[in-house]
């Protein structure tokens, strides 16, 4: 359960201390300042993540290999099922973003990403997709899913706690006390609970990464240079 809401802890963390740079800086208000820079601190979340799981297995007697999937001969069967979990992906993205903008905001809503200089905008393209995507999926559906199966004997009830946790991570990046914008991002998430289910089905977390990565990149790209 700590694993479910860590990412939203540890973006809050990160946030904050990114603001206490800018402070430093004599920036007037520094907590949204540092509030475009989360896909360049999202990597220090990804970094806590990755260590909290790596004590956690140690604790259970597990490597940290033991969540990885990872097969040279399924690489190419692997990267056809990220292409089309990349569609899924877009379809969700794009879906979810509009229906819950249209209910929030009555259209088209604020983005949470761009506005970073060239080396912030290059380094959210270039190093922050592929450490999220992994991170991120590791963490909900590698790591947290198959203990929730496990502890509360109830796949239904896994996937709800999973999906509120998921949501609310996506409410701190960033956090802007804006409850429009909060609520948005926790909507705009939700739909993504259908990926669930498939990861259940396939058992294949490679693929996952690969598609996150993908949409991700690909959601940087249109934000910070094709604005």
């Amino acid at each position: 359960m700590m694993m479910v809401f860590s990412r939203f802890v540890f973006a809050l963390l990160f946030q904050a201390l990114t603001a206490a740079l800018f402070a430093l800086r004599g920036d007037l208000q520094p907590w949204f300042s540092a509030g475009p820079w989360w896909t360049v601190y999202g990597s220090l979340i990804d970094l806590a993540c990755l260590a909290t799981m790596a004590i956690l297995l140690r604790r259970e007697g597990l490597p940290f290999s033991s969540l990885l999937d990872f097969d040279r001969t399924l690489f190419w069967k692997d990267i056809r099922f990220a292409l089309v979990l990349l569609l899924l992906f877009l379809v969700l993205a794009l879906g979810g973003g509009t229906v819950a903008g249209i209910l929030i905001y009555g259209g088209p809503a604020p983005s949470p990403m761009g506005g970073l200089p060239l080396a912030g905008a290059l380094y959210s393209l270039i190093v922050w997709p592929a450490l999220w995507g992994f991170t991120e999926q590791l963490t909900y559906m590698g790591y947290v899913l198959p203990r929730l199966q496990i502890l509360g004997g109830k796949t239904w009830l896994a996937i709800v706690i999973i999906t509120f946790g998921w949501g609310l991570q996506h409410t701190a990046l960033p956090f802007l006390f804006d409850w429009q914008f909060a609520l948005f991002r926790l909507v705009s998430t939700l739909p993504f609970a259908v990926i669930i289910p498939i990861y259940l089905h396939t058992r294949r977390l490679t693929p996952f990464m690969l598609a996150h990565w993908g949409v991700d990149a690909l959601a940087v790209a249109l934000t910070s240079f094709f604005p």
